[in-house]
Parts: structure tokens; C-alpha cells; sequence
């Protein structure tokens, strides 16, 4: 089983931009579909994005489609959220998940196997 670290959060003007990486241990990154979720002080945790083992498949939440981008680097063991025109309502804990499951259910379920520890990302308005 994978362990997922994130980094890459802070503090940003809205309208700004930060790219949040998840990098993990192990040997099988390749074989995991991977994502993003957010929970926000006071809510629940929530889907952001989400990307295929191979990186061929990618989906959003319908509130960052088109200011967000979801990438992974296989050789790096590595996924990366870039954040762009970032809004006060994207304050929130970001957490980095993978699962072997079929990357439809993680979108849908909202479960993955492993989480990372998250980091956190504040938008000042």
C-alpha cells in the first residue's frame, strides 16, 4: 500500500494561483487512481478532481472545472493539482487520496483506500 504526503498549500490573494503536489512511497503508484478532495472549516469533505492510474481519464467538480488542472507524473510517484483564479471558497483542507478500484467510484463514493495527512490552503478575499 502507497503513503501519500502533500505539500504545496498556503496562503494566496484570490485570483492567485498554488499547485499542490502529492507524493508517494512505494512501488505500485501506477497501479492507484488518484485524487483530490477539500473539507472546509465546518463542512464536509467534498470530491474536487480525480485521474486515472494511466493519467488518460481526468474529472472535476463542476465548481473548479476550468480553473483547476490534475496531473500525475508516474516516474515521480508524484500527482499534482494546479489551482488557478483561486476564490475565497476554495479555503479549505486538501487532502490527496488513491485507490484501485474503478476511478468512477472514487468520483462518485467519495472513498479511496489511502489519504494523505492534507494541506492547507487559505484564499484571502
Amino acid at each position: 500500500q502507497v503513503q501519500l504526503v502533500e505539500s504545496g498549500g498556503g496562503l494566496v490573494q484570490a485570483g492567485g494561483s498554488l499547485r499542490l503536489s502529492c507524493a508517494a512511497s512505494g512501488r505500485t503508484f501506477s497501479s492507484y487512481n488518484m485524487a483530490w478532495f477539500r473539507q472546509a472549516p465546518g463542512k464536509q469533505r467534498e470530491f474536487v478532481a480525480a485521474i486515472s492510474s494511466s493519467g488518460a481519464s481526468t474529472y472535476y467538480r463542476e465548481s473548479v472545472n476550468g480553473r483547476f488542472t490534475i496531473a500525475r507524473d508516474n516516474a515521480k510517484n508524484t500527482m499534482y493539482l494546479q489551482m488557478n483564479s483561486l476564490k475565497p471558497e476554495d479555503t479549505a483542507v486538501y487532502y490527496c487520496g488513491a485507490d484501485r478500484s474503478d476511478v468512477t467510484n472514487v468520483v462518485t463514493s467519495g472513498y479511496v483506500e489511502v489519504w494523505g495527512q492534507g494541506t492547507l490552503v487559505t484564499v484571502s478575499g
